[in-house]
């Protein structure tokens, strides 16, 4: 039995000038491109070293009924590591935390004890907050 002209349905590729280019990064709706031909770049550091990373020991209570608990905060750890010293620093606080997405959480305001910890150990920790 032959194909029907009238019934076959041929699949042609679209044409290029309706095929929509979805942008990079949209920021507060502004369309960033980069530009042709030239890669990102990443970021020179900001400070001369490059290696040290910014340590911070802040406070929060926000979630906590009002309790308060130290957050240490951009340390260049992760996975066991990050657990290892999270468990020393509880020790030397006496106190309680965790690890949560890479930021160190302990109970109760111990930002003075844990900067100088962090500071022994080769971190360039601050305080930070109030």
């Amino acid at each position: 039995m032959p194909v029907s002209h009238t019934r076959w349905i041929g699949v042609l590729p679209r044409p290029i000038h309706t095929v929509r280019v979805k942008p990079l990064q949209t920021a507060r709706g502004v369309v960033l491109r980069k530009a042709p031909g030239r890669p990102l770049a990443p970021a020179p550091p900001r400070s001369g070293h490059g290696t040290q990373a910014r340590v911070r020991v802040g406070r929060e209570v926000a979630g906590r009924g009002g309790k308060g608990i130290s957050v240490i905060t951009g340390l260049p750890l992760a996975g066991a590591e990050l657990e290892a010293l999270a468990r020393q620093l509880k020790k030397l606080c006496g106190a309680g935390g965790g690890v949560r997405e890479g930021v160190i959480e302990i109970q109760g305001e111990h930002r003075d004890r844990l900067v100088a910890e962090l500071c022994r150990l080769g971190y360039e920790a601050k305080r930070s907050g109030g």
